[in-house]
């Protein structure tokens, strides 16, 4: 009922850019914060950065400095600003929100597909 979709990935030099998006779709009442994993292979998934419903951020210390969470354009979007990128930013990059459903009193979490970032030469 809840549909994360990512885009944004490829592949970039060390050095460069990527921006990534999630979208999420669905009977949503209201989203208490998103985020942006990453989880590369033999790895355990990590926490990248995350966006609260009052606009508070966070980012992971690997990442501090080079990349940017925001709230995209359109409702119910956020973007991730990926600068600077480097070797070890190689991973597949999941979209994940905390959210409640129409007609529920819960808040439960959603998981994108995910999406590939390669950082390589």
């Amino acid at each position: 009922q809840v549909q994360l979709v990512e885009s944004g990935g490829g592949l970039v030099q060390p050095g460069g850019s990527l921006r990534l998006s999630c979208a999420a779709s669905g009977t949503i009442l209201h989203i208490y914060a998103m985020s942006w994993y990453r989880q590369a292979p033999g790895k355990q998934r990590e926490l990248v950065a995350t966006i609260t419903d009052d606009d508070k951020t966070n980012y992971a210390d690997s990442v501090k400095g080079r990349y940017t969470i925001s709230r995209g354009s359109a409702k119910n979007t956020i973007n991730l600003q990926m600068n600077s990128l480097k070797p070890e930013d190689t991973a597949v990059y999941y979209c994940y929100a905390d959210l409640s459903l129409i007609f529920t009193n819960r808040r439960d979490p959603y998981w994108g597909q995910g999406t590939q970032v390669t950082v390589s030469s």
